[in-house]
């Protein structure tokens, strides 16, 4: 039964290894017993559910040598998701939503780009602080995304997702998730590495969920993560949610 604040619960289907997101499969002995566990979404809405999400991001960062802020933080709109189990925080992401007042952490990096967006109307936001645990399914890192998508595509109407990414992960996100080049890489200041701009229609990532949301566990072709995102029937229950005071 899920909790008054849980945005939603779910079994992690056994079989499902680990993949540590963008840095490919993960030795078999970082496949721990945390991949048949009941995971719960929820909104990082307290002090110490935001402390619990960036020691992970320090330590999945720290393990990668990227250097990082714990106390830089964007002051936007913006929204921090996490993942938990067993009471263990095993995964997490920000979501940045652009805005005329103080944009978004790639104009640190990438402003003339980002300006050539918006100058075509686009509505930008920045999926950012993403850290999975080593040993978690697949599907952490999928609901993570859907929930962000939702939040930002059908209760806000933003139209583009932009990423900073380092230049080895750039096929992961094209090819499990469909970006696109927006900008060549660039030392990333936030960090302390070099970064790629990529770019995301939402109305593509729309179209995959309408297609393969759900459908992990069926023989298909399809090697995308959208196969691990929720079914589509399951986003008016999530909408709900997200918009009952958790935005």
């Amino acid at each position: 039964m899920q909790s008054d604040d849980t945005i939603i619960t779910f079994d992690a289907a056994p079989g499902l290894r680990d993949l540590v997101v963008g840095e490919g499969s993960a030795e078999e002995a970082l496949n721990h017993q945390l991949d048949q566990q009941t995971f719960h979404i929820r909104m990082a809405n307290s002090q110490g559910r935001r402390e619990a999400a960036t020691l992970l991001l320090k330590k999945m960062y720290g393990w990668r040598g990227y250097s990082i802020d714990p106390n830089q933080q964007h002051a936007l709109n913006k929204i921090t998701l996490f993942a938990e189990t067993a009471g263990q925080t095993v995964g997490t992401m920000s979501l940045c939503l652009d805005n005329d007042e103080v944009g978004l952490p790639a104009d640190d990096n990438f402003r003339d780009k980002l300006d050539e967006l918006r100058s075509q109307q686009r509505r930008l936001c920045e999926p950012s602080r993403l850290a999975i645990d080593k040993g978690v399914s697949k599907r952490v890192f999928a609901a993570l995304i859907h929930i962000s998508y939702i939040y930002a595509h059908n209760i806000h109407g933003f139209s583009d997702y932009v990423i900073e990414v380092n230049p080895r992960h750039v096929m992961f996100y094209k090819r499990m998730l469909g970006f696109k080049d927006c900008a060549a890489e660039r030392p990333c200041s936030r960090v302390g590495a070099p970064a790629v701009l990529l770019r995301l229609d939402l109305s593509y990532m729309s179209e995959q969920i309408r297609k393969f949301g759900g459908l992990m566990e069926q023989p298909s072709n399809e090697r995308s993560f959208y196969p691990y995102f929720f079914p589509c029937w399951d986003e008016p229950g999530i909408t709900t949610r997200l918009m009952q005071g958790r935005t």
